[in-house]
């Protein structure tokens, strides 16, 4: 008999929606919490996570602290007496306080084989080190950061063009079809979390905007697995006659090269590095529309003048 517990759901980006749909599906999900709305875009507009927005359509209540210790968020949370928590992408930590408030504890939704790549950004990190493959773990949360026991897990290949945006759509709907069968199992007793093997555990940490900088001294593969990991935030860049130029898509090729050198290659544009050369497929100045590098080189003749 399938078991309809009374869940809260915390989750935030595009990532988090597939899994609250799921939940809402099978379960009575009592409220939603996310993150406040943040400015966005170069108009800096309030912008609200999809969370929220997909939490209005479905019409369950929500809620945005800026942190969850406030006693209001506190409050709703006894009121929506949830048996379980399910997580995913929420950007706040839980304190034992919320840990401890549901019954059956807290469920995380997690973007990675743990304990491989623990922290904000396991996708971009499995593309960056140029992991085969990736997954997602259902985890019952503890006090560390991803660190609690493991329910279930669900892997799959990490293609040569992926980047962060395609594996996180693929691992979203992975994540949301894994906590659907796991959460019945769970709440019925028929599934117990494993502890984590602290030996084999990696760190994921936040990304910044100056980690999208591609340093010609490090070899071809590593810039476009760089390309690939940090699309589509904060992006790759590098500086050009002073400006900020945005690399969207690039390729390695086994051509030897200067790091930094300006070429020009099958009637596009790339850049030296330490080992091979990085082909630069489509750009995007600071200001301007994105163009293929056959485009970018057109309008910028004095590309390897001097190189």
């Amino acid at each position: 008999m399938h078991l309809m517990a009374r869940v809260v759901f915390m989750g935030s980006p595009d990532f988090a929606v597939p899994t609250l749909r799921s939940l809402a599906a099978q379960h009575d999900v009592r409220g939603v919490v996310t993150q406040p709305d943040r400015p966005a875009g170069r108009g800096r507009a309030l912008k609200a996570p999809a969370v929220k927005l997909a939490a209005i359509e479905m019409g369950l209540p929500a809620i945005q602290p800026a942190r969850l210790r406030e006693p209001e968020a506190m409050a709703s949370l006894r009121e929506w007496a949830p048996d379980v928590i399910v997580v995913a992408a929420f950007g706040q930590i839980l304190r034992p306080d919320v840990l401890g408030l549901p019954p059956h504890g807290c469920l995380n939704v997690h973007a990675s084989l743990l304990p491989r790549w623990r922290g904000a950004a396991p996708i971009q990190a499995a593309i960056l080190a140029g992991d085969p493959e990736t997954g997602v773990t259902i985890m019952k949360m503890d006090e560390g950061v991803d660190t609690g026991g493991i329910l279930a897990q669900d892997r799959t290949a990490i293609g040569p063009v992926d980047t962060a945006a395609s594996l996180s759509e693929r691992l979203s709907r992975l994540g949301a079809d894994l906590l659907g069968a796991a959460l019945p199992r769970y709440l019925a007793g028929e599934l117990q979390p494993s502890p984590q093997d602290e030996s084999r555990a990696t760190r994921a940490p936040l990304l910044k905007k100056q980690d999208g900088l591609l340093d010609p001294a490090r070899p071809a593969v590593e810039l476009e697995r760089r390309v690939r990991g940090l699309n589509p935030w904060p992006g790759t860049f590098f500086f050009w006659e002073g400006r900020t130029v945005k690399v969207l898509r690039a390729h390695a090729v086994q051509l030897r090269s200067v790091p930094g050198k300006r070429l020009v290659h099958e009637s596009g544009i790339a850049l030296g590095t330490k080992e091979g050369t990085l082909v630069l497929d489509e750009v995007q100045v600071e200001g301007r529309k994105p163009v293929s590098g056959g485009q970018f080189l057109a309008g910028a003749k004095n590309w390897a003048a001097g190189e």
